[in-house]
């Protein structure tokens, strides 16, 4: 017969008076040790839901790690990608370090690594925004720009669509959207989105690989 713990949710098998991935003792009901004792143990170690999460110390971590890992993540760079995974294993790693005693689900790490990826992707956003903004109305770069996408479209759509057999009126009129101000804005929001969903989703999976890698077996202090 298994059980499965109050603390971290994990199977524990019947009889086992701790818990072996995060000490909690369990309550080990015995029928000839009922019929003596009249009354139940109470265990001095405060009992917490392993999936709940003390969200001040978790934001404190995830806007000082989430800021600067979204800052480096901007531009649709890999490493950023990659970067944002291991600022959010961070953040649950610093949230339990607050924690006493110390356990999480990775559940709970997911949502830890969801907040900090929503702070770190809208920072990625505000920054590749405002870096775009600059270069083009302070710096003056924007005819490099425009040139850089007319090549872009040309070569994506005039070329490739052409060797598809792409009727040529039709090849035309996108071509037209994309150049015009509304496509170009609506091509810059699209690329900022995928941006910040794809941060969103790596720092999940990294706030759930950090909860994943703080499970360990504590023996119980006695």
């Amino acid at each position: 017969m298994e059980m499965t713990c109050n603390r971290c949710h994990q199977t524990v098998e019947a009889g086992t008076s701790f818990c072996p991935f995060c000490g909690l003792p369990q309550l080990v009901y015995s029928v000839e040790s009922a019929a003596g004792e009249g009354q139940p143990v109470h265990w001095s170690e405060a009992v917490r839901d392993a999936s709940s999460v003390s969200w001040r110390p978790a934001l404190r971590a995830a806007i000082a790690l989430g800021v600067p890992a979204g800052m480096l993540s901007s531009f649709l760079s890999p490493v950023g990608f990659l970067l944002m995974a291991l600022a959010a294993a961070w953040v649950v790693s610093l949230y339990m370090r607050s924690q006493r005693p110390a356990w999480i689900t990775l559940g709970a790490g997911a949502r830890i690594g969801l907040v900090t990826g929503i702070v770190g992707g809208w920072t990625a956003a505000a920054t590749t925004g405002l870096t775009y903004f600059a270069r083009r109305f302070w710096f003056h770069e924007g005819q490099n720009f425009d040139s850089l996408w007319e090549n872009l479209v040309n070569q994506q759509i005039t070329q490739q669509w052409a060797g598809m057999g792409v009727d040529t009126g039709t090849i035309g009129a996108y071509k037209s959207l994309l150049l015009s101000p509304e496509g170009r804005a609506g091509c810059v929001l699209g690329v900022i989105g995928f941006l910040t969903a794809s941060l969103v989703i790596f720092a999940v999976l990294g706030g759930a690989i950090g909860a994943r890698m703080q499970i360990r077996k504590r023996r119980p202090e006695i």
